[in-house]
């Protein structure tokens, strides 16, 4: 495990879009937020660029993940959004690159998959949390989001219990080990890659947006049928944002899907937390050590930086 430094007041961030075209008036709207927290601002050099439905070609994605990482005048990386596309750089990233010049990277949604290849070939603990364009930039942005940013700059232990939001057990236990996951889509398209995700002694997150109840279904089978459920310590349900069904089908709800799948299984499995597409967004470190207890309602995670 390789922990990141710390943030300190006057320190550059290079912001970057490894995936979909960041809105130009949500990222320009965003960025003074992170200069509140007396950061300075460097922005990709292919921030602007769009190719279909990407952020730029595939080598300009990459170009800038490969720059903010080797200049040494930046000192952590902030993602402007999420949408689709890091999966398809995954194979060409400079692994050793990164894992000689470890800094802070930040993001969610389809960065999922870019924080599990990078924790699984480098061990860089990574961050879940609040984008530039997609989040920050928005007129919802709550100060409880804002104020988990600060976790970068001061070593700290990360709380999350029902102060915060209602935790519902699906199933009892208490268990420890490395935070891991994401978005469960992005989850369930590195199964079968080389960068398929590890799950065993994990506490595993799932959060994801927009899918009705048979597509959460079908992929939680998936983690099941490949084993990834059963091989976690734990498993941490975050936020599944307008996961309705469609309209005039017949469906389970989500509620449902989730007992099928979870409430079985010999772990602690807790529902509820504000963690994913959604605001109040609780930032999480991803590949540092947490314990989960559903007898006290309450996630505990070593801090991300040193």
């Amino acid at each position: 495990m390789i922990l990141p430094a710390r943030l300190k007041k006057g320190d550059k961030v290079g912001v970057i879009a490894p995936a979909s075209p960041p809105k130009k008036e949500k990222l320009e709207k965003g960025i003074p937020f992170l200069e509140s927290l007396g950061l300075q601002v460097k922005l990709g050099r292919n921030i602007d660029s769009k190719h279909g439905y990407l952020a730029g070609t595939d080598e300009q994605r990459l170009e800038d993940l490969h720059d903010m990482f080797q200049d040494p005048q930046i000192s952590g990386i902030i993602c402007a959004c999420g949408g689709y596309g890091t999966g398809r750089i995954a194979e060409d990233i400079d692994y050793q690159l990164i894992a000689a010049n470890p800094k802070i990277f930040w993001g969610y949604s389809d960065i999922t998959f870019l924080h599990t290849a990078i924790r699984q070939r480098t061990g860089l603990v990574t961050f879940h949390g609040p984008m530039v364009s997609s989040d920050i930039g928005l007129d919802d942005f709550e100060d409880l989001s804002a104020e988990m940013f600060h976790q970068l700059f001061s070593p700290g232990k990360v709380e999350y219990s029902e102060k915060i939001s209602p935790l519902t057990v699906l199933s009892e236990g208490q268990a420890e080990g490395r935070l891991t996951g994401g978005n469960l889509s992005l989850i369930t398209s590195t199964l079968g890659t080389p960068f398929e995700i590890d799950t065993k002694d994990k506490l595993l997150l799932l959060e994801d947006i927009d899918e009705p109840p048979y597509r959460i279904d079908g992929m939680l089978n998936q983690l099941k049928q490949s084993g990834k459920l059963e091989d976690a310590a734990g498993i941490v349900v975050g936020d599944f944002n307008n996961a309705k069904p469609k309209e005039d089908k017949p469906s389970l709800s989500l509620e449902e899907v989730f007992e099928d799948y979870l409430a079985g299984l010999d772990k602690p499995v807790i529902s509820g937390f504000k963690i994913g597409h959604c605001q109040p967004h609780l930032s999480v470190p991803l590949g540092t050590e947490a314990r989960l207890s559903t007898k006290d309602k309450v996630l505990h995670i070593q801090p991300g930086v040193k």
